[in-house]
């Protein structure tokens, strides 16, 4: 089996909205004119380092390069590879063509804060280990789902290794 790759949606899930005020740990960051200020918790890139030891990770979300850009150095952390996401707006489910495309038979972990019926359906009927966190959009991700991936990651079979 092949390393697990983990896939990461920004708004909503590194950065939570829907509350006047940023849950605690984030703050905001004005980095798209007239829009919002993204909040980011800076401990979140820890947690992405240590993910990092057992999966690959990668953005899945709108943000697209901007994520390099923009996020990475806030969260301290290096460049991810970026599965590109149509324009937004965009319905969620137009997602799934892209993620399938890049995690191929990879087991994938897809960390976002909606996950359409279709989405399930697609997990579903994946022959490679597949899990799906939704996190709350106003709380964003916790230390508790980086936890699951993580366990998940390490309990997955590991190749035989020739002697």
């Amino acid at each position: 089996m092949t390393r697990p790759v983990l896939l990461l949606d920004i708004d909503g899930v590194l950065s939570p909205y829907g509350t006047p005020q940023p849950p605690a740990g984030y703050t905001a960051h004005p980095l798209f004119p007239g829009e919002e200020a993204v909040r980011v918790n800076p401990a979140h890139g820890a947690w992405i380092t240590e993910a990092s030891t057992v999966l690959d990770i990668a953005w899945a979300t709108s943000w697209n390069d901007e994520a390099n850009e923009l996020l990475a150095p806030l969260l301290h952390i290096a460049p991810l590879p970026v599965v590109t996401m149509p324009p937004p707006p965009f319905d969620p489910a137009e997602k799934i063509p892209r993620i399938a495309a890049y995690a191929q038979l990879r087991p994938l972990a897809w960390i976002d804060d909606l996950h359409p019926p279709q989405a399930h359906r697609w997990a579903a009927t994946r022959i490679s280990p597949t899990l799906l966190i939704t996190v709350d959009p106003t709380t964003g991700l916790t230390r508790d789902a980086i936890d699951h991936v993580i366990a998940w990651a390490e309990a997955l079979p590991r190749p035989l290794r020739n002697p």
